[in-house]
């Protein structure tokens, strides 16, 4: 009996997802556990593995293509057996039958000519559903840059497209080919022919790129966003991380913390006593959480990703140094689960950019969050030592953002205090 491969859901809030490669092709013999096909999300990658032994007897999408999630992919049975009763509704014929019911036989046809002959000569990459909305809003293909692999177009370019997304860019394009005439001041066509620029490269946006775009701008122009800054003395954490380093050094089991674990636990106390900072600003309300669910930023190849550490706050140092390093690989690997990438997955973020070198930036808050914290580099800074005497000691720079409408700048800068005099007399237990 024919067995169905069903785009798993990763996560509550993912709602489709692009298959990046095939590893299996029609036909072929496949086993339980095999490998059958790569996709991702916006910012996490998984492997589908085979659900049955059999032939791998069809495949209802191709690399590129974005596909509902608990959409039966391909199907696995044995030779002869039928599979269209396992078609989705989206794939490609039942799309070319809907888009004959809503569309004219030119404007279809018009859009697969140009699918298929494109400027160069070659096939535009495109998948099924992103074709039929194209054929259906008029978008032109052919001026649509895909973000899909291999630059292959998805519906998210032809929606950015329709809804006018490259206005600007055509307004641009338009005043170019004006001239100022000196007899009148006014601009007049330019009819000289124009020598095109070639000393550039223009690379697609990545689907995660789009989303953390979509978010920073969406963060500061719905919150009022103000920033704060401060430093403490780091002489406490500089020592603690010394014993750390001598432990290992004897024990080759002991825990690894860092100066950045050591801060985010400094945070997590002051989160205890400053609860106004551990919510969520939603409108027409200010939800305060219990428990401290703590975000932090990984850099990525695949772009910036804050993942969550739930109950951040019923952990001692080594076990939070042991989730915050597993969260962060997990990141890396792009096997994150997607529902601790959401915003209103954390109720306070953490950035560490001191590895860069960083002497004080503005970080954005992670929506709805009401704030969120910089850490900067280690600098040394002139200091009275007691008894007439000045020196430099080290200080670590603390770059405080809050939403204005969920706290006022009395409560947030004592917040920030708190985690300078956690900071500086912080002790390793």
């Amino acid at each position: 009996m024919a067995t169905p491969v069903i785009l798993p859901r990763q996560g509550q809030s993912v709602e489709t997802c692009i298959i990046t490669a095939w590893l299996k092709k029609k036909g072929e013999q496949v086993s339980t556990g095999d490998l059958l096909f790569s996709y991702e999300t916006d910012k996490a990658a998984f492997d589908m593995e085979s659900p049955a032994d059999g032939i791998l007897l069809e495949t209802f999408y191709n690399e590129g293509d974005e596909v509902p999630v608990l959409t039966n992919v391909a199907v696995i049975g044995t030779a002869g057996e039928k599979t269209e009763s396992f078609r989705p509704s989206g794939s490609e014929p039942k799309a070319k039958q809907d888009a004959a019911q809503t569309l004219s036989v030119s404007s279809v046809s018009s859009i697969i000519e140009k699918t298929e002959d494109a400027a160069s000569g070659g096939r535009i990459k495109i998948s099924p559903r992103a074709r039929i909305l194209a054929a259906e809003r008029g978008v032109d293909i052919s001026a649509v840059r895909g973000s899909g692999p291999e630059g292959r177009i998805v519906v998210t370019d032809i929606e950015n497209e329709a809804n006018g997304n490259r206005q600007t860019a055509t307004g641009m394009r338009q005043e170019s080919n004006l001239k100022v005439s000196p007899d009148a001041g006014h601009p007049t066509p330019d009819t000289g022919l124009q020598t095109p620029d070639t000393g550039f490269t223009d690379q697609p946006l990545s689907n995660v790129r789009k989303i953390i775009a979509k978010a920073m701008h969406s963060s500061l122009q719905n919150s009022a966003q103000l920033t704060h800054h401060m430093s403490a003395d780091v002489r406490k954490l500089l020592e603690a991380r010394k014993k750390v380093k001598e432990s290992i050094a004897k024990s080759s089991s002991a825990a690894d913390v860092t100066i950045n674990e050591m801060v985010c636990l400094c945070v997590i106390e002051a989160l205890k006593k400053f609860p106004a900072m551990n919510s969520h600003f939603l409108d027409d309300k200010i939800r305060s959480f219990s428990n401290v669910h703590l975000g932090f930023a990984v850099d990525t190849n695949r772009g910036l990703m804050v993942p969550v550490v739930r109950n951040a706050d019923t952990m001692d140092l080594a076990l939070l140094s042991k989730e915050l390093k597993k969260a962060a690989e997990a990141c890396r690997k792009g096997n994150i689960n997607p529902e601790l990438l959401q915003g209103s997955a954390a109720s306070f973020t953490v950035s560490n950019l001191g590895n860069y070198g960083v002497e004080i930036f503005t970080p954005v808050i992670n929506l709805p969050q009401a704030g969120i914290l910089g850490v900067c580099t280690i600098m040394h800074r002139p200091a009275d030592l007691g008894n007439g005497v000045f020196g430099f000691i080290p200080v670590i720079g603390l770059s405080l953002t809050y939403d204005h409408r969920a706290v006022d700048g009395g409560p947030a800068t004592l917040f920030l205090k708190e985690v300078k005099e956690q900071i500086e007399k912080f002790e390793l237990k």
